[in-house]
């Protein structure tokens, strides 16, 4: 591994910081180290990388905000690509073309001032674009891909091509890129509607005030752990059981919405990982519902 370590920092391909703590790089605040982060400074450096890592088969992952992740609180013995640097987008007319690493609450409150409406949803949700389109990423109703046209993506051939809407499987926290690991987004481009600026500023700061009063912001998480089974939700079925505050070590089932765990008291990984475990098969045994986990667990195995 040092040997890689070496070789990308001799090929001018961007930034490599070595044996870096996950913690810094995840909403949740925990995980364990990395042997390293790249962060390609293009796309022709992002492909340079793949190939030498393909090449010398060394385990690797794109790394989005790390705010739908949970890493165990192993060393990771890999690369992991953070494409940070790739955060250019413009508007033409109702149309919004942004490069993966583009801050999504950034990018829906630019949308929101070139009075246009479709990505209002998104105003809270602190990833990436790159992330969002991996995950279908989505509150109140609403998602990604509602307004998503098309996407530029890298293939595992290393190959660019565009892709449509239609080709990309989206479903509930669903999307083509979940079970084909190999295509990287690089560039999202959507279609939104003219709106009344005023009108989805109010919109925005309502569901703003709706996400302090429901959610708990105060402490690190990932978000909701769950998704909602048809008909029902995730938290009433974990808060029926009377599992809202239960903590183990550092995490807590939020007192606050029985669908989030909290990194409390500086938890680790593995507490987060009971408790989601634990709500799950109390929600199975209970109710003979398997709660599907929205997050990502990562070198668990």
């Amino acid at each position: 591994m040092k040997e890689i370590i070496k070789e990308l920092k001799s090929m001018n391909i961007g930034k490599v910081e070595i044996d870096v703590p996950l913690s810094k790089h995840t909403t949740y605040k925990v995980g364990g180290v990395a042997k390293a982060f790249v962060y390609p400074k293009d796309i022709d450096s992002l492909i340079l990388i793949l190939k030498l890592l393909k090449e010398k088969n060394i385990k690797h992952m794109v790394l989005g905000n790390g705010s739908n992740t949970l890493f165990s609180d192993s060393i990771y013995e890999g690369i992991i690509i953070k494409l940070d640097e790739l955060k250019n987008y413009y508007f033409k007319g109702t149309k919004l073309v942004a490069e993966a690493g583009c801050n999504l609450i950034k990018i829906s409150h630019a949308a929101i001032n070139n009075s246009l409406q479709g990505l209002e949803f998104a105003c809270g949700i602190p990833g990436t674009i790159g992330g969002a389109v991996y995950m279908n990423a989505g509150a109140y109703k609403s998602d990604v891909s509602e307004s998503l046209t098309e996407v530029k993506v890298l293939t595992p051939d290393f190959e660019v091509i565009t892709m449509k809407n239609n080709e990309l499987e989206f479903s509930y926290r669903h999307s083509f890129f979940k079970t084909h690991k190999g295509y990287i987004v690089l560039e999202a481009t959507f279609k939104l509607k003219k709106g009344k600026k005023e009108e989805l500023l109010d919109l925005a700061l309502d569901r703003k005030r709706r996400r302090i009063e429901s959610q708990p912001l105060e402490y690190p998480s990932a978000g909701s752990v769950f998704r909602n089974p048809p008909d029902t939700f995730s938290g009433k079925l974990i808060e029926e059981l009377g599992l809202k505050g239960y903590t183990f070590g550092g995490a807590e089932i939020s007192s606050k919405h029985a669908n989030f765990i909290v990194n409390k008291n500086n938890a680790k990984a593995s507490d987060i990982k009971y408790l989601i475990d634990y709500a799950r098969d109390s929600v199975k045994k209970e109710y003979g519902i398997d709660l599907i986990l929205e997050q990502e667990l990562i070198n668990w195995e």
